[in-house]
C-alpha cells in the first residue's frame, strides 16, 4: 500500500486553526493526526474535545486521534462521536489493554496502540492479532520538536517481525522528529504511516514539503 502521511496538528497555527486544517484538506496528506494530552500522562496539556469538534467540522480526511491520558477507557465514546477514525491509546497507561482494545472496536473505530521510547515491541506479542496500528513513538511523548531517537529503527525492525510471525498486518505509524531528512529510512525500516509536525507546519511551503514526503526517493 502507498504510505500515509499524517500531519500533527499539535503543531499547526491555533490562530488560525481553520487556515491550516484547509491546508492539510488541500494537500495530499492522508490523515489529520490529533495529539490529546492531560498533563498527567504526558507533562504537557495540549488540547481536549472543543478544539477537535473544531477540527473535525472542517476536517475532510480521517481523523488519527492519540489519546497521551491516564483511563482512556472513560473517553472512548465520546472521541467516537467527535469523529475519530482510529483511536490510539499507549500500552503505559492500560491497565487492561485487552478490554480497553475491545471497546475501541466496539464502538466503531479502529484500535492503536501507542509505545514510548523505553517500551519493547515485544510486549504486543499477545494482542498484536487485535490491533489495527501500532504508533511507535520516536521522541518522548508530551512537547513538539524533539530530537529523533535513532534506536526507532531497530524497533520497527522488531515490529515488522513480530507482525510477520504472527501473520497478521497492522499499520506501523512512527510519530516524533519525523521529516524530510528521514522519512524514506522510516518506510525502508517497515514504516506504514509517517506523522510530521514541525517539519509540515513550519515549513516556507508545507504542501510541498507533504508532497515530497509521499514520494518514496
Amino acid at each position: 500500500m502507498s504510505h500515509i502521511i499524517a500531519p500533527s496538528m499539535l503543531a499547526a497555527d491555533f490562530g488560525n486553526l481553520q487556515r491550516d486544517v484547509e491546508l492539510v484538506n488541500e494537500s495530499s496528506a492522508d490523515w489529520f493526526h490529533i495529539d490529546i494530552m492531560d498533563g498527567v500522562f504526558v507533562p504537557n496539556i495540549s488540547y481536549g474535545m472543543p478544539v477537535l469538534a473544531a477540527i473535525q467540522k472542517h476536517a475532510k480526511k480521517p481523523l488519527d486521534v492519540h489519546l497521551m491520558i491516564v483511563d482512556p477507557d472513560r473517553y472512548i465514546n465520546a472521541f467516537r462521536d467527535l469523529g475519530s477514525e482510529i483511536l490510539t491509546v499507549h500500552y503505559e497507561a492500560c491497565t487492561h489493554l485487552h478490554r480497553t482494545v475491545q471497546a475501541i472496536h466496539a464502538a466503531g473505530m479502529k484500535a492503536g496502540v501507542a509505545l514510548n521510547p523505553h517500551t519493547p515491541v515485544s510486549v504486543l506479542n499477545d494482542i498484536i492479532q487485535d490491533l489495527d496500528l501500532v504508533l511507535i513513538m520516536s521522541v518522548n511523548p508530551g512537547f513538539g520538536g524533539q530530537k529523533f531517537i535513532e534506536r526507532t529503527y531497530q524497533k520497527l525492525e522488531d515490529l515488522s517481525s513480530l507482525i510477520s510471525a504472527n501473520n497478521t498486518s497492522c499499520i506501523v505509524e512512527v510519530d516524533g522528529g519525523v521529516g524530510p531528512g528521514n522519512y524514506n529510512q522510516l518506510l525502508d525500516h517497515g514504516a506504514h504511516a509517517l506523522v510530521a509536525g514541525s517539519a509540515v507546519f513550519k515549513a516556507e511551503d508545507p504542501k510541498a514539503t507533504i508532497d515530497l514526503m509521499k514520494t518514496r526517493q
